[in-house]
């Protein structure tokens, strides 16, 4: 991805997250970015080609955080490593995270945006790898119940009711309370 490519796709991503995916235009996203108005249209023609070049965005910039993970095979540090991945999308990567559920949202209501579903493809390979170098039987079922346990527990911490008990992003308690729940989970397809 170019640098030009690469800021206007983080714009977008800011721009979807703060004003929804209604906000997101190319004049939006020129403003954010502080680019010229037209730039964005240089590089994406059409709010379709914007849309999946955020989400492009979104799944690298997820797969990198994700990767430090890929060697743990221990129970309490993949849970541990998994707890900090989820906390950083609620604190530092809270753009990244909303972003991405505004996207998937909006891909229900348009057909033409449910390409970009398949993105989420790259965090079950990523599960089922994991797992399998663990010794999981049946990884590639359980990786995929696992990414969705851990996007059920994003999105319950991050704007649903977990939010309104759970301890604030970014503390050790975040960590804690998300580690044990993704122990919890872990054990369960660990089987131990």
């Amino acid at each position: 991805m170019s640098d030009r490519v690469t800021l206007i796709a983080d714009a977008a991503v800011h721009v979807v997250a703060t004003k929804g995916m209604r906000g997101l235009t190319h004049r939006a996203v020129d403003a954010a970015a502080g680019l010229p108005q037209g730039s964005t249209s240089a590089y994406f023609r059409t709010r379709k080609a914007l849309v999946e070049g955020l989400v492009r965005r979104l799944a690298d910039l997820d797969a990198l955080d994700v990767t430090a993970l890929a060697g743990l095979t221990d129970l309490d540090a993949l849970a541990e490593g998994m707890a900090r991945v989820l906390d950083t999308w609620m604190t530092t990567a809270r753009d990244r995270t909303l972003a991405r559920y505004a996207c998937l949202l909006e891909a229900t209501h348009h057909p033409e945006l449910r390409g970009i579903l398949a993105h989420g493809a790259r965090a079950r390979v990523m599960a089922r790898e994991m797992l399998e170098r663990a010794g999981v039987p049946d990884a590639e079922a359980q990786g995929r119940a696992m990414v969705a346990f851990l996007d059920g527990l994003l999105f319950d911490r991050l704007v649903g009711a977990g939010a309104l008990g759970a301890p604030a992003p970014g503390s050790p308690e975040s960590v804690a309370e998300l580690a044990a729940a993704v122990r919890a989970a872990l054990r369960g397809v660990f089987g131990t």
